[in-house]
């Protein structure tokens, strides 16, 4: 019997899950006390399609900015809060 995990459970606890789902366990997932999904292992031969990514280094490439004012203030004044 799959054991059955709150979705707010899933969120805070995706890591613990995905690795106790990849050694075998199965769990249903509810909310509000109804089931809406089962999380389990593939079956067994099943081939699972990983894209690799497209984009390489976006993010690295950009140049670093400094700036006068911090985040925080920048936001106050964005709310009009200055």
């Amino acid at each position: 019997m799959p054991e059955r995990l709150a979705h707010r459970d899933l969120r805070n606890r995706s890591s613990e899950v995905l690795r106790e789902v990849a050694a075998g366990a199965t769990f249903e997932v509810t909310n509000h006390g109804e089931v809406v999904a089962v999380l389990s292992p593939p079956a067994q031969g099943t081939d699972l399609r990983i894209r690799k990514a497209r984009l390489h280094g976006g993010f690295s490439r950009l140049a670093r900015v400094r700036r006068d004012q911090s985040v925080q203030e920048v936001l106050d004044d964005l709310r009009g809060e200055h």
